[in-house]
């Protein structure tokens, strides 16, 4: 039998009357003393915390990453030290478009962001189940979100204003066809791959610097929705993703990925013969020249005991890597470094790594002090200042990462597309070409289903001008989408 606890207030007071406000007489005004009644409401006006801008509807786990292949050869953080070895982590899905209140079979990329509880710091890995992403330059983001969000005008979704933003940046091709491909609406969460998609670079004992991206491959096998099938999964159940991860979970049958690595050496990536930027989102490395290696399995073996806390609550930011883990001149990735931090003290506030989710279970030493919900003893008596001649805390000369090597004098604004990093059709068209043919024809039926969404003066404008990058890609996808619309198109400019 459980201990009968006490109802009491959030500051511990022992109270009776949990239904009936204070009034005078039975039927007479409310006190203005009933100070639960206050609490209660108070409190409850303030239940929802404002809900990511991007990323907001989501579920999660928590689970381990076990090291099954040695990689020390690039990197001496210790979550890779020893074969065998196991790291506790969450990891948060998500749909990126929609509200909390939104479908889980939506056509819309799937956030995929881990946390793992290092012995050298928590190391947040945040990513997307795809490799790429719809535009290369941080300042470009906002205005690509707005496009997905709601039309100020109307309060309505508006494939006008997608398609009109993505005939604009032929850069958001690539991620645009695995959108419309059926990859866009994955059969849950546990059949889909995790991608780290920015470039990052490992350090290894010798401070030697290489350039990595991770990817984490489904052991459950790829399986998607067809648009027929996640509309139909729509209207029976809204939220399926989250069912299906948390059922499975708790029955037991806990679902893995294999995370593998592709390694680009300093030499390959500061090389101008590479057709390719290495540092460029909008691209893959091809695996013919980069080839995935083996590292290791992580399982999802644990729900959480309590959604808000634990899942709506957890905080990733990518600026937060541990030692033997390094940035790179990824542009988006660079602009993330600031970002995710940002939007989480304005989510949670400035001390959001307190809360037990996001705290690093093993000793944290700064020179922070006081905010708001600051829980953690604030330093006590310790000085707030750096240097001192008080306290013991010292600098570890052995965390110092090796310089990085900069490839030019000049602080300008580049165009990130201009001549040789304008190649926005080949992967796109190489990525169709390797699709079944069923795969090919899901996919021009579902960008015809979603082009048809377009409405208003510029409607020709706009279609025209994508249907001209649908051809660049593969000339079936540009007729196959032309003739579902029924563009003539002896009229288009290709």
């Amino acid at each position: 039998m459980k201990s009968h606890e006490k109802l009491t207030t959030a500051s511990g007071r022992p109270f009776v009357e949990n239904e009936n406000s204070q009034s005078v007489g039975s039927r007479g005004p409310l006190l203005l003393q009933d100070y639960i009644l206050h609490e209660k409401m108070a409190h409850f006006n303030r239940e929802r915390i404002p809900e990511r801008v991007v990323h907001a509807k989501g579920s999660g786990a928590f689970g381990t990453f076990t090291v099954t292949h040695d990689i020390t050869k690039y990197t001496k953080a210790k979550i890779f030290s020893e074969i065998g070895k196991e790291t506790k982590l969450v990891l948060r899905f998500s749909t990126v478009g929609g509200e909390r209140g939104s479908a889980d079979t939506e056509r819309d990329p799937r956030g995929f962001a881990m946390k793992f509880y290092t012995e050298d710091g928590n190391w947040d890995l945040v990513g997307n189940n795809t490799p790429v992403f719809f535009v290369k330059d941080p300042k470009k983001f906002g205005d690509f979100i707005h496009t997905q969000k709601r039309d100020p005008y109307t309060n309505m979704k508006s494939p006008t204003m997608m398609w009109d933003y993505w005939s604009l940046n032929p850069e958001s091709l690539h991620q645009v066809l695995i959108l419309m491909s059926d990859r866009g609406t994955p059969f849950g969460y546990r059949h889909m791959n995790g991608y780290g998609s920015h470039t990052y670079s490992m350090i290894n004992a010798a401070n030697e610097r290489v350039y990595v991206k991770f990817h984490f491959k489904t052991a459950q096998g790829i399986k998607n929705f067809t648009n027929e099938e996640a509309a139909e999964m729509k209207s029976h159940d809204m939220d399926f993703s989250q069912r299906d991860l948390f059922e499975n979970i708790d029955k037991g049958n806990f679902p893995q990925w294999n995370l593998q690595i592709q390694v680009m050496t300093e030499e390959q990536a500061n090389s101008q013969d590479y057709y390719l930027n290495p540092f460029d989102l909008t691209k893959v490395w091809p695996h013919g020249d980069f080839p995935l290696i083996d590292v290791g399995v992580l399982e999802l073996n644990q729900n959480p005991h309590n959604y808000f806390q634990e899942i709506e609550q957890v905080a990733f930011a990518p600026a937060h890597i541990v030692d033997g883990i390094g940035y790179s001149p990824d542009k988006m990735l660079q602009g993330r470094l600031l970002s995710y931090p940002d939007a989480q003290r304005y989510r949670l506030g400035t001390n959001y790594e307190q809360i037990p989710v996001n705290r690093c279970p093993f000793a944290t030493n700064n020179y922070q002090r006081d905010g708001q919900m600051r829980v953690d003893g604030n330093g006590g008596s310790n000085p707030n200042y750096f240097p001192n001649s008080f306290d013991a805390m010292e600098i570890d000369q052995a965390y110092k990462e090796p310089p990085l090597e900069i490839f030019s004098d000049f602080a300008d604004w580049y165009d990130r597309n201009c001549e040789g990093e304008n190649d926005h059709y080949t992967q796109p068209g190489n990525l169709f070409k390797i699709m079944t043919p069923e795969q090919q024809q899901n996919t021009i039926t579902n960008i015809i289903a979603h082009m048809s969404g377009i409405e208003g003066p510029k409607k020709d404008e706009i279609v025209n001008r994508q249907l001209s990058h649908w051809y660049r890609a593969d000339g079936r996808i540009g007729a196959g989408v032309a003739a579902g619309l029924g563009v003539d198109v002896d009229l288009l400019e290709r």
